[in-house]
């Protein structure tokens, strides 16, 4: 039964509307022109290569791959515990305890990030990349528990049955038989996790201090009319990243459900 076409339009029209806007990005980033406006002026590549010349930019790029790589590896490693545990066991606040988890995926972020201010300037912390982690991590957890959870569920309990049959013990059985059938699941959280922490900015500037992140930089250029076409081209180069990264996890997580779904049914 094909779609009305009302609502092929509509998803039509949606579309468009999310897209578009973004699409003028790296159309704007090719403009020989400082002045973001139609008609084009020309093609230069030039702002590309403004890029390579800027030192502040290169040292906020290396302090965004440093959080987004922290923030990603231990937020997916307190995922695969929660994800386990939700799936696996059934204990007393079940429930409860896996709403709360969640709860930093729907809460406003700037509430998170005040919240985390305040708390961390009470225990003592100095504002730096280390404190930017910390509210990353948070932050990123619900995305990593929402995908491994997916993961998991697909689980044969048999297997696990079998290993333990046959003299594994339970570390070892969750080392060697159920994270390499949720490989792809892992794969895709850190995917995940890197992209969110890498493009994140409300809790980067709460928290940052001198320290200056990607998203940092960007909005600090943003005050400089003359520097917008490197803003321009720099966002091109982002907008890519995040896609190939976002559909790198996606194809791994699709991947995922189809490898526990045929670990799951029975053998002819």
């Amino acid at each position: 039964m094909s779609a009305p076409r009302g609502l092929n339009a509509y998803a039509l029209a949606y579309l468009v509307f999310l897209y578009l806007p973004v699409l003028l990005l790296p159309l704007f980033s090719f403009n020989d022109a400082s002045v973001v406006a139609f008609p084009l002026q020309g093609f230069t590549t030039r702002w590309y290569q403004n890029l390579a010349e800027i030192p502040v930019l290169h040292e906020a790029v290396v302090n965004s791959l440093i959080v987004g790589i922290a923030s990603a590896v231990i937020a997916t490693i307190l995922g695969i515990g929660a994800a386990r545990a939700m799936t696996r066991y059934d204990f007393k606040g079940r429930g409860p305890v896996s709403a709360f988890l969640m709860l930093p995926m729907v809460m406003p972020e700037i509430i998170v990030a005040v919240a985390l201010l305040v708390v961390l300037l009470q225990l003592g912390f100095e504002l730096s990349l280390f404190t930017i982690t910390l509210g990353h991590i948070l932050f990123c957890l619900p995305f990593s528990i929402s995908v491994l959870r997916t993961s998991f569920q697909g689980l044969d309990r048999s297997l696990e049955e079998a290993s333990l049959d046959l003299g594994e013990t339970r570390l070892m059985t969750f080392w060697r038989v159920i994270l390499p059938l949720v490989g792809p699941g892992l794969i895709s959280s850190l995917l995940i996790c890197f992209t969110i922490s890498f493009d994140e900015f409300i809790l980067a500037f709460f928290l940052g201090g001198q320290a200056a992140t990607l998203p940092l930089y960007i909005w600090g250029q943003l005050r400089f009319a003359a520097k917008l076409p490197n803003v321009l081209a720099l966002g091109s180069l982002i907008l890519l990243f995040s896609l190939i990264l976002l559909g790198s996890a996606e194809l791994l997580r699709r991947r995922a459900e189809r490898r526990t779904g045929m670990a799951g049914e029975p053998l002819s």
